[in-house]
């Protein structure tokens, strides 16, 4: 098990769905399980900030590598749809211990399947805090405006076969400038070279496309995968606290809708001026504070 210095958390490893994750984790391994999953271009690291914070709140706190993120196992069917990253969310808690004070956080894609996770196995979770994306019933039509498709260009280079080629040029150079965009001002490079390293074989940059691709892609063959994935497509039942950067770079706070209308009773939508996607990397004591609070009502 390796430490890294920067986010002064061991990676552990856990099999969960077929696949073994690899996982950062902190706080007393009886309390309640708190489940952080990451976005795209990043990493479990991305939760550094956070770990420590739910863990002197008395949670066992795990940030999983998802799926095809090293050391993640890259699944030898390549499957990255919104239900079995879902089907994932269920089975880490199940490896992991955990009840039904379990909380699920999610940023960017972590938020993409903490929806239909939250809604396919409510019975798991008490509480939701999602970030950077919001429900895609929010969105509506406005996803298609022009100013967000300029900012979404990358999910359709994505479908491409040229896709792995332009991502790894010069030394994987495409995520280094998807960070300076997505969060301006912020220094994103440690983040983006932790990114680098779990993406570094072709196979795993490959799994990390994928999920874009399966974007485009019909709903899942695998009846359990599409069980979840339609589940995301009605509210989850559990109080939900969304957060959103006024600043954000990948999902304009301009289309993301009425957030409210599709969450919970008990649920909260909190945006914050001046910030960009990874907010919670950005005023990482703000966020957590606006979580902790949320988790401890």
């Amino acid at each position: 098990m390796d430490a890294d210095p920067r986010s002064n958390h061991e990676i552990r490893t856990v099999t969960a769905n077929g696949l073994e994750f690899g996982y950062l984790t902190a706080g007393p391994e009886d309390g309640p399980l708190a489940l952080c999953f990451h976005g795209f271009p990043d990493t479990a690291h991305t939760w550094r900030h956070l770990l420590p914070r739910l863990a002197d709140a008395g949670y066992r706190a795990v940030a999983p590598f998802l799926r095809g993120y090293a050391p993640t196992t890259v699944p030898a069917v390549g499957a990255y749809d919104t239900g079995t990253l879902a089907l994932d969310a269920c089975a880490l808690h199940e490896a992991l211990g955990g009840g039904d004070d379990a909380v699920i956080i999610g940023h960017d894609w972590g938020a993409l399947l903490t929806y239909p996770a939250a809604a396919h196995e409510p019975d798991r979770w008490a509480k939701v805090v999602t970030m950077a994306v919001p429900p895609a019933r929010s969105m509506g039509f406005d996803f298609f405006a022009y100013e967000q498709l300029r900012r979404s260009f990358y999910v359709f280079v994505f479908q491409t076969p040229l896709a792995e080629f332009a991502v790894s040029m010069d030394d994987h150079a495409f995520l280094d400038r998807l960070w300076a965009d997505w969060s301006p001002g912020y220094d994103g490079a440690w983040d983006a070279a932790r990114v680098k390293e779990a993406l570094a074989d072709e196979a795993n940059l490959s799994a990390a496309i994928g999920y874009y691709r399966a974007m485009m892609a019909p709903p899942p063959q695998d009846p359990a995968a599409a069980a979840a994935q339609s589940a995301g497509e009605s509210n989850a039942p559990q109080p939900t606290l969304y957060l959103h950067g006024t600043a954000d770079g990948a999902m304009g706070v301009d289309i993301i809708g009425p957030v409210a209308d599709h969450l919970a009773p008990g649920s909260e939508v909190v945006v914050i001026e001046g910030v960009g996607h990874f907010l919670h990397l950005e005023r990482p004591d703000e966020v957590n504070d606006h979580v902790l609070r949320f988790l401890g009502t």
